[in-house]
């Protein structure tokens, strides 16, 4: 293997601002950030989500980043920060690295993901477990 998960996860830590939950929590009121939730939905369904966020699955981020897919979304073009975050802070790192290297400026992810957001008593609103 050339690369593994790690040497990613370092390489996406290095250059991408990591923000604690309690840091990250004050910018969910503004207008010019947007939480970007890349977990699966069943994630979302199972454990919960942040109100406000948006939701993007993390195989689609490229594809609604770039303008010129058909799969675009607007706001990703919007010129906000974007704060992304998943479950436990990996995927979200790399997710963050992604789209800087797409060339969104602003960009950060939650450390710990929505997990630590839980832990940290942050407000969300619950998920359903499976029984």
């Amino acid at each position: 293997m050339k690369k593994g998960y790690k040497a990613l996860l370092d390489e996406a830590n290095a250059v991408v601002e990591a923000l604690a939950p309690a840091e990250a929590a004050p910018l969910l009121a503004r207008d010019d950030v947007a939480f970007i939730d890349i977990r699966d939905p069943r994630e979302l369904e199972r454990a919960g989500r942040i109100s406000g966020a948006h939701h993007c699955p993390r195989g689609m981020l490229e594809f609604w980043i770039d303008p010129e897919s058909p799969y675009h979304k607007a706001l990703f073009s919007s010129g906000k920060h974007f704060v992304f975050f998943c479950a436990g802070g990996w995927r979200s790192a790399l997710a963050a690295k992604t789209a800087q290297d797409m060339g969104l400026d602003r960009v950060s992810h939650v450390t710990g993901g929505f997990s630590a957001w839980k832990e940290a008593g942050l407000p969300h609103e619950p998920g359903t477990p499976k029984g």
